[in-house]
């Protein structure tokens, strides 16, 4: 059974700080921080906004992409996020009512670091497949935490993405999937704790490079690919240096990625990262491409996918804000705004 995604929706806050504004306050050098890391600012929630609201206006764009398809219709919703507002209360649910799908087959919420959206993706394809539900929404989305004065706080930005996955009117056919994943602690957050911390020596090669290069090579394996067979690529963007080292240790020219990093001017959506980047390649893609976007989440894992443009993109473009629509939408605030909305002082 052919399945593959039918729609998809982003929606990044229009708030940003700059990453020389936050060294400023930390009397360090920005300009070297930003080059460093390949960012320049980062997006910030406002007050009223949070992983559910961002899930909702994501969830809602991937809806009007496709008028056709009717909420009551969507069996499976399914949100990933290392910052659900509510420890004992899913937001998945909300997102549901919200966007009139109500009740469900199935919902829940996902943590698996910055994968929990992919691997709600992996779910979901499952479930069409198998034929128990006509169509599924995976999302991804976070508020990503980071403590003052922490490298974390350069990059951690909020933003998200929903995919709407079925067996028709599909615009990307899934062709394959892999997963690989470990324990390998490079970052976590134990509970009660507002911040996460970092395994210092376990973030780079044992963690990030180890799974993303891992999961790639083991899908590319299994379809038989070469680098030549695969027109666009996407990993997960902890910054701008990872994923495109990760690119040149695979053999992927540098051109195949130009779509794949928006971290430069929103940050690290952690969740929504990958998925994000999948969408801002969606927006430009052609039929017949093939697409391979992977995931990574502290812990440690990654989830690999390849997608193949079919002629039916043609009809989801411009009915929707897609990703530099919320780009280039933005305000710039300051080190004190930006700790007001983040409500990092405590009383």
């Amino acid at each position: 059974m052919s399945v593959g995604i039918v729609s998809y929706g982003v929606y990044v806050p229009r708030y940003r700080i700059a990453l020389k504004d936050i060294a400023k306050v930390w009397r360090e050098d920005g300009d070297s921080i930003s080059r460093g890391l390949g960012v320049i600012e980062k997006a910030v929630p406002a007050l009223d906004e949070d992983t559910i609201t961002i899930s909702v206006e994501a969830a809602l764009n991937a809806l009007n992409q496709a008028p056709f398809i009717d909420p009551s219709e969507i069996g499976a919703i399914y949100v990933g996020s290392e910052s659900h507002p509510y420890a004992v209360k899913p937001t998945a649910v909300t997102v549901a009512e919200a966007i009139g799908a109500a009740p469900v087959l199935t919902s829940a919420d996902l943590e698996f670091a910055c994968k929990a959206g992919t691997a709600g993706m992996q779910m979901v394809f499952g479930l069409v497949t198998s034929g128990q539900i006509k169509y599924g929404m995976a999302i991804g989305t976070d508020c990503a935490q980071g403590r003052p004065g922490d490298a974390l706080e350069y990059t951690a930005g909020a933003g998200g993405a929903a995919f709407l996955i079925g067996a028709d009117h599909v615009i990307a056919e899934l062709e394959g999937t892999y997963s690989y994943t470990t324990d390998t602690p490079d970052f976590f957050r134990r509970e009660g704790e507002k911040y996460p911390m970092h395994g210092w020596r376990f973030t780079g090669k044992p963690a990030y490079f180890k799974h993303v290069i891992s999961a790639t090579k083991g899908l590319m394996e299994q379809l038989e690919l070469t680098i030549d067979d695969i027109d666009w690529v996407a990993f997960h963007t902890p910054n701008a240096k990872f994923p495109v080292s990760a690119a040149k240790m695979l053999g992927f020219p540098l051109e195949k990625m130009q779509r794949s990093l928006p971290v430069r001017e929103i940050g690290n959506t952690y969740s929504g990262s990958s998925m994000v980047a999948l969408a801002n390649i969606l927006d430009v893609a052609e039929p017949g491409q093939r697409i391979l976007v992977t995931s990574f989440g502290s812990g440690a894992g990654s989830d690999s996918f390849s997608f193949i443009v079919t002629e039916e993109i043609k009809e989801r473009r411009g009915k929707v804000p897609g990703l530099e629509d919320y780009i280039r939408y933005k305000q710039n605030i300051d080190y004190g705004e930006y700790v007001r909305f983040r409500r990092k002082l405590t009383t």
